[in-house]
């Protein structure tokens, strides 16, 4: 692997990884990148993870490593640093100008919310603590020249943070911030842009895209960590949300600032015609331009307008409030403007109501034009080959199959030519792993699951003697599994998720080895469990995307429209990849051994099967339950 990203640096070409579990990817990478920067200290690479999980891993852990070695050898050290999103900074204006009163407390805030928590105060009590635990803390942060940043944060929740720290939009910027000399975003940028490595964000890599290349220091080598995240992390920082809660939200806050009483109830009342246009909508794709819903925004995008021409002055409480409206009114307006190109839609959450949604239907074009096109890149993940070749990872980042490079033939350069490699893993799957396929249940159904895999589901933890990660389509079908099994397994431990903080339950089934953890899609990538402890991984059926999902829908029917398998392109591969990550929280370390078992049939029956069994890691294969069971039941006797 580093002597293929060796290569490309050099070549400037692009080159995707697949690297499995265990191999090491990130000393993979880095030894390249700090050799380069060694030869070419005045050049920069960047690295973009997917989580601040790993970015954190990398900072804290393999890239001091790295670059302690790497002195060693050169004698020189490569200078480092993280960067992130404004939201993960405290703010200093908004809390050395925002302190109340009412927030003084005779025990440290840090003390007095871990009380409050330990005799489950009101939730209210527990976040104004916190939030002054976070005061106290972002004081201690700036007296030490500290970076304020939320990881290094006494314990809190989100409503606390965001009493501490503030939206890209509302930022005064430092220039009319009196505390701009001091902040502590401002500050890790200016480290960034002074050191020759950078640990960032797939997020803020698009942001810096769509912002024209402003956001993170110039680079000339990019690293993409967990690439197999990528398009839908951009996807997620292209998209916007527009609902009636944030419209009355934001017409409150301006109310108090606005002269002109009828614009201010106008942009109020906004807010319920907003509400009332969505309750008698459809859930599904707006596509025409006559839509009520269009005719409401338009209406909420011109009183935005007006009232953030009517917000005028030097109070910061007046500009950010401007600054909230001018949020509205971009949203309201690219929304009111979509195009072919655009997926807007209304969407439904059982707590929020409804609200409308703005994606982009494609962002290859933004990957290929705006990243790969600026720089030499890698890609790497332990699940790129989805179906057993790389041209499906590589089309969703923008790089055409024409474009790959062989060892043979002649190579016409075009700048985005690149390379694949496997460099496989150190597990030997086919001897630590069996997969079952429950090929004699019935399909699964959309209203819920089944009986007969309920009865499997329960007969496979008792063998197992729980130990088991459930991995679920859906909250209902992990909550009615847990109420299955806990009655019919009485001595047994179900966790399921939404009982607690996932966090918590995820730290309760590592030191209990008996427990089984039941939960939906953040378990199928978040959770690394090596040991005895995770030796049973159930996946109820096929993670095909929500056939009614709007942005999947369009995404397909775009593919068919082009003379493509829209359903292989855009569903197969997404069920492939989730496959591929939730089966592969089975083997973690080499001397880890278990089941990973599918309740659908279809993975064994249907034609897709094939393309999808491709895609996991290559365990031995069986169709018959008491394989399975009694594999399980050895395991559990050792």
């Amino acid at each position: 692997m580093a002597d293929a990203i060796d290569h490309a640096f050099a070549a400037g070409e692009h080159l995707l990884v697949q690297a499995g579990t265990g191999t090491g990817k990130s000393l993979g990478y880095l030894a390249p990148a700090l050799a380069h920067l060694d030869a070419h200290p005045r050049e920069r690479v960047v690295i973009a993870t997917a989580t601040l999980a790993l970015q954190a891993q990398l900072a804290g852990s393999d890239i001091p490593a790295a670059i302690a070695a790497s002195e060693k050898v050169t004698g020189r050290q490569v200078s480092a640093a993280v960067l992130k999103g404004r939201t993960n900074y405290a703010c200093l204006h908004k809390v050395l100008d925002g302190v109340g009163a009412d927030q003084a407390s005779l025990l440290g805030g840090d003390t007095l919310a871990e009380e409050l928590r330990a005799s489950r105060a009101d939730a209210a009590s527990v976040v104004g603590a916190e939030v002054v635990a976070l005061r106290e803390w972002v004081q201690t942060e700036l007296d030490a020249e500290g970076a304020g940043d939320r990881d290094d944060a006494p314990t809190h929740t989100a409503a606390a943070w965001a009493q501490v720290s503030v939206p890209v939009r509302e930022c005064l910027g430092a220039q009319q911030c009196r505390f701009g000399d001091l902040c502590f975003v401002e500050r890790s940028r200016e480290t960034a842009r002074e050191s020759q490595l950078v640990v960032t964000n797939h997020a803020l890599l698009a942001i810096d895209a769509m912002h024209g290349n402003t956001v993170l220091p110039e680079h000339d080598l990019l690293v993409i960590d967990e690439a197999h995240e990528l398009t839908s992390r951009v996807t997620g920082a292209a998209s916007h949300e527009l609902g009636p809660q944030q419209v009355e939200r934001v017409a409150k806050r301006c109310l108090a600032h606005l002269s002109d009483d009828d614009l201010a109830i106008e942009f109020l009342d906004l807010a319920d015609a907003l509400a009332q246009v969505l309750e008698d909508a459809p859930l599904e794709r707006i596509e025409s331009a006559d839509s009520p819903v269009r005719e409401v925004l338009a209406r909420i995008r011109d009183a935005a307008r007006r009232v953030v021409s009517a917000l005028k002055g030097d109070d910061p409480a007046v500009k950010q409030a401007a600054a909230a409206a001018k949020e509205v009114f971009d949203i309201a307006e690219a929304m009111g403007a979509a195009s072919v190109t655009d997926v807007l839609w209304v969407s439904e959450r059982e707590r929020f109501g409804r609200w409308l949604v703005i994606a982009p239907l494609d962002v290859a074009g933004l990957l290929r034009e705006r990243v790969l096109g600026r720089r030499p890149t890698v890609l790497t993940s332990a699940t790129l080959k989805l179906g057993g070749d790389f041209n499906g990872a590589a089309s969703a980042v923008g790089l055409h199959r024409g474009e790959r490079l062989t060892d043979a033939g002649p190579e016409e350069r075009t700048g985005l030519e690149w390379r694949a490699l496997d460099v496989g893993s150190p597990f030997d799957y086919a001897r630590q792993g069996i997969l079952y396929v429950a090929d004699r249940l019935p399909n699964p159904r959309r209203d819920g699951i089944t009986a007969e895999a309920l009865a499997e589901v329960a007969e496979l933890i008792w063998a197992a003697g729980g130990r088991t990660l459930g991995l679920f389509a859906s909250q209902r079908n992990a909550e009615a599994a847990a109420r299955h099994c806990r009655a019919e397994l009485p001595g047994q431990t179900f966790l399921c998720q939404g009982d607690a903080q996932l966090s918590e339950l995820t730290r309760r089934f590592i030191d209990e080895p008996a427990t089984s953890l039941f939960g939906t899609l953040s378990l199928w990538q978040g959770v690394d469990v090596p040991g005895s402890t995770c030796q049973l991984v159930i996946i109820d059926k096929i993670p095909f995307p929500r056939p009614d999902e709007p942005l999947m829908q369009a995404r397909q029917k775009a593919v068919q429209d082009a003379g493509g398998n829209g359903f292989m392109t855009v569903a197969a591969s997404h069920a492939a990849l989730l496959l591929a990550q939730g089966s592969g929280r089975l083997i973690r370390r080499v001397d880890d051994r278990g089941v990973v078992a599918v309740l659908d049939p279809r993975l064994r029956t249907a034609r897709y099967g094939g393309y999808l069994r491709a895609s996991m890691p290559g365990f031995w294969s069986t169709t018959d339950r008491e394989v399975a069971v009694s594999a399980l039941r050895r395991l559990a006797a050792e």
